[in-house]
């Protein structure tokens, strides 16, 4: 490409308020919950021989997550280690922690990235808010939460932006600018969010607050742990220094394969990908300005199978600061629930049957943490019902290859599925008596039919029991009474596509994309797909949506000038 041909900056959008918050360490944190003792100590979250995270008195130490536990402890031997295997503690303390964030959003824009991080996408509740201002008594202000409740709210100081700041020089900011005032309530409702998250329920965060969801992620770890930084930009080139100075790796969405392509080319060497994490040389300023670099090359660069639809115009728009991408409303009931562990090799049936009532009632407790709410048309005080069901069991297991097995014997799962036994649904019983239960009178049949041949001996390396075929609007009751008849209809297609007849052969497939990966670390998803994909997407520079397969051609047509 003609290094004289001008590439222009991709079209910014300042209309949104977006908050990140980052609960610190929060594997640990919830061991700390769990033992006080443990806050004043180095403490290690395990999962195999991974620390899946660490403590900031470790980290004083030195030791770093996804360590390897015997390097953990060469470094610090005084370390705690806490087994992190299970995640469900983790995952009910998350969601608790979610839906208090998500009560406070009117759009319903809150959106859970692993357990650690949400966004909230507050631009209606900031825009009221700035039509309520009291210009003159600014120092005693009110923030409200609600439009019809004027007493829910707090009162706060706005005199000055809560927390720090980075960006523009606050002697150079005109007190009155629209832009100005948004990101000052912003401040000061996150800041209420991480205090009310603290005292209520005793977690520490972080958070970010800027216009998007990349800049705020990107700004929100300027200043860890218990803190908040906001991002003061009223100008293209003030968000453009801001990010100049980051390295490739740590901007949001830039992935290591894109990150590992984009310096090996600026670079005009291989940089070995092959030896593990490899540090990022360069920065988002000398990508952006390299006579190489500009949206429909980066598209052939980056694209092809498996590749997100428009990621050249995308990664184009992560160097300047700018990502449209929404806020997503959260779902509140899943499509299913797992429950998964790995073994060295269970081997008999006592053993197995052992794991099978460990995983049940994990299981049972994440169904009544997702699916069961407060019953408040009940008479009974602290009454609770299902707002949705699940219909299916599945079963899955994988082995470990036979020692006289040739290389071409499968290793991959495979499944069986029931009806979900009614039992279970039984919020009075215990779990435990119910985990019992469903072992014998569901899961151990299902595992009998998983027998290839009588007198089979077990040799398991995974097993993971699914609560699957989860329809909303499931009652107590036989009448069906609280059903919402739109959404019914809404999802029929949904709800009765798992009923189609399958054979036991196509029941054998392992389902493993459909199913959640129990033994990964939320903290540390590393992907190349930024928020979302689309199959059109926005270019940067006009502001149309084009179809992905027009979008190189299209770019193509801006850098020329035309």
């Amino acid at each position: 490409m003609d290094s004289s041909v001008a590439k222009k900056p991709p079209r910014r959008q300042e209309g949104r308020i977006i908050l990140q918050f980052d609960y610190d360490c929060f594997y640990a944190q919830v061991a700390e919950h769990k033992d006080p003792a443990l806050k004043s100590k180095p403490v290690g979250i395990k999962q195999k021989n991974i620390l899946a995270t660490c403590n900031y008195n470790a980290r004083r130490r030195n030791v770093r997550k996804l360590m390897l536990v015997s390097e953990a402890k060469r470094i610090c031997p005084d370390l705690v280690l806490v087994d992190g295997e299970d995640l469900t503690p983790f995952r009910d303390i998350s969601k608790i922690l979610f839906n208090f964030l998500r009560s406070h959003s009117w759009n319903g824009k809150a959106e859970r990235l692993g357990f650690d991080e949400v966004f909230l996408d507050v631009t209606d509740i900031i825009d009221y808010n700035l039509t309520c201002l009291n210009r003159s008594s600014m120092a005693d202000s009110f923030f409200y939460l609600s439009k019809k409740d004027p007493e829910s709210g707090f009162p706060c100081d706005l005199s000055s932006i809560a927390g720090c700041v980075v960006g523009v020089t606050l002697d150079d900011v005109d007190p009155e600018s629209p832009i100005y005032l948004r990101h000052l309530l912003g401040s000061h409702l996150a800041q209420y969010l991480r205090l009310r998250l603290e005292q209520d329920f005793g977690y520490t965060s972080t958070c970010g607050i800027s216009t998007n969801k990349l800049l705020s992620k990107l700004v929100g770890s300027k200043n860890k742990p218990r803190n908040q930084t906001t991002l003061l930009a009223f100008t293209d080139d003030d968000i453009i220094g801001f990010v100049d100075g980051h390295k490739l790796r740590t901007i949001p969405g830039m992935g290591s394969k894109i990150t590992h392509l984009l310096e090996s080319h600026i670079m005009a060497r291989e940089i070995d990908k092959d030896s593990g994490p490899f540090d990022s040389l360069v920065t988002a300023r000398e990508a952006r300005l390299h006579p190489n670099i500009s949206p429909s090359f980066m598209e052939s660069l980056l694209g092809g199978p498996g590749a997100e639809r428009g990621i050249g115009a995308r990664v184009w728009g992560f160097l300047h600061g700018v990502d449209p991408t929404e806020v997503k409303e959260t779902n509140t009931v899943p499509t299913q629930i797992s429950i998964e562990d790995t073994y060295k090799g269970l081997d008999t049936v006592p053993r197995i049957t052992e794991e099978l009532h460990k995983l049940s009632c994990s299981l049972i407790r994440r169904l009544r943490v997702d699916l069961v709410v407060s019953d408040s048309g009940s008479d009974l005080p602290g009454s609770r019902k299902w707002v949705a069901r699940p219909r299916t069991l599945r079963l899955s297991i994988r082995s470990w290859p036979k020692s006289d097995a040739s290389q071409s014997q499968s290793f991959s799962r495979v499944s069986r599925s029931g009806s979900l036994p009614n039992f279970v649904f039984d919020l009075k019983a215990d779990i435990d008596e119910i985990a019992q239960q469903l072992v014998a009178e569901a899961l151990l049949p299902l595992l009998r039919r998983l027998q290839n041949e009588k007198g089979q001996t077990w040799n398991l390396q995974l097993i993971n029991i699914c609560a699957a075929n989860i329809v909303t609007g499931a009652t107590d009751d036989r009448t069906g009474a609280g059903r919402d008849i739109a959404v019914m209809f809404k999802r029929q297609d949904e709800v009765l596509a798992p009923w189609r007849v399958a054979s036991d052969a196509t029941d054998e497939i392992a389902q493993e994309a459909d199913i959640e990966q129990e033994g990964s670390v939320p903290e540390d998803l590393d992907s190349d797909i930024s928020w979302e994909a689309t199959d059109h997407s926005a270019c940067t520079t006009c502001g149309h949506s084009i179809p992905s397969f027009a979008l190189s051609a299209h770019l193509r047509y801006h850098e020329l000038g035309e």
